[in-house]
């Protein structure tokens, strides 16, 4: 049972990592996301995964947060996800497979 547990978290991450490169979930729905997988309310997610203030991701998560980037880092973090600063679409490159 906690083998299929493990695979079904390990799809959800790839399905996350995926939405997110693609660019269907916007910031505050992947971080809603991420502790979802991980079958956590906001406030154990931030006190205990991110160490930030529950309130913070409370905002985050519903609209009117605006954390700072060190926060973002910490609660992206354990997903190995990095806040970074990207080109506007139409100057991103596409590579298509072929």
């Amino acid at each position: 049972m906690a083998i299929d547990k493990s695979k079904n978290t390990a799809k959800m991450k790839e399905e996350l990592y995926i939405a997110i490169a693609n660019g269907d979930l916007d910031i505050r729905e992947a971080t809603r996301q991420m502790r979802k997988i991980l079958g956590m309310t906001q406030k154990d997610y931030a006190k205990k995964i991110a160490g930030v203030s529950p309130r913070i991701l409370s905002e985050f998560e519903n609209g009117p947060g605006n954390p700072t980037l060190a926060t973002l880092e910490k609660i992206a973090s354990p997903f190995g996800l990095k806040v970074s600063f990207l080109p506007p679409e139409s100057w991103r490159i596409s590579i298509t497979e072929g």
